[in-house]
């Protein structure tokens, strides 16, 4: 009888969670135990797409708003605290500008922010922006950068880190303006940067690109200011 349980199941594309604990529910009707068995396997196929998401990502590391405090940052009142922590300001497709000095916990709160959006089931890719414009590059010479932009506009937010770190060629930039102007008023970006908008000509050496960036960043955006000592260097056991 388990094996043709077994067998079916995999018929279905139904997964062991959905039978092999199944003697030890305790249902007092048939509907009670259908029931039982239906919401374990939802349960568990959600899991397993947070998971999926979660990779797809490809975040560092998995930061989470546990322990995390907010209160060294100065957050526009056209946005609120929650709708930063529980990422809704996806559905408004909006951006969110995260400047301020290194180590002061912008990453950390991308990451965090990019974390709950895949909880939501929210498709989000994360890279360090040189990567981006190196991968993008790459693409570009390799007659694959048609499909690799079909791939981020598969996604529901976009982070790029470390943004102004490294100064871009012109192809570079070029590609990277591409894919802001493709992502405007499509899906959400987070950028983390310690570069002033003042300096951001810096990156990309073209002013008129520059602005054209700028301004499609910062329409339907808010900026918040991270401030305070970096946190690196006040956990560094230098310090301690």
């Amino acid at each position: 009888m388990e094996a043709m349980i077994e067998h079916y199941c995999k018929k279905l594309k139904i997964g062991k969670v959905f039978y092999q604990d199944y003697k030890h529910i305790k249902a007092d009707t048939h509907e009670a135990f259908l029931l039982e068995l239906l919401k374990r396997e939802y349960e568990n196929r959600e899991i397993v797409r947070k998971n999926r998401l979660l990779r797809t990502a490809n975040f560092d590391v998995i930061k989470t708003f546990e322990n995390y405090n907010l209160d060294h940052i100065q957050i526009p009142p056209t946005i609120t605290v929650e709708d930063i922590t529980t990422a809704n300001f996806l559905n408004r497709k909006e951006n969110l500008i995260l400047y301020g000095p290194v180590g002061t916990g912008k990453s950390h709160c991308a990451t965090a922010i990019g974390v709950e959006a895949c909880n939501q089931g929210k498709r989000v890719r994360f890279f360090r922006t040189a990567a981006l414009v190196n991968q993008l590059t790459d693409a570009k010479a390799q007659g694959e950068l048609r499909r690799f932009m079909k791939q981020l506009e598969k996604t529901d937010m976009l982070i790029c880190d470390e943004w102004g770190f490294i100064p871009f060629e012109k192809e570079g930039a070029q590609l990277l303006f591409q894919v802001i102007s493709e992502c405007y008023e499509k899906r959400s970006i987070i950028i983390t940067t310690n570069l002033e908008f003042s300096r951001w000509n810096s990156i990309f050496y073209d002013e008129i690109m520059t602005s054209a960036i700028i301004d499609r960043l910062i329409h339907h955006s808010h900026l918040l200011v991270f401030t305070g000592p970096s946190h690196r260097l006040m956990n560094s056991p230098i310090n301690s």
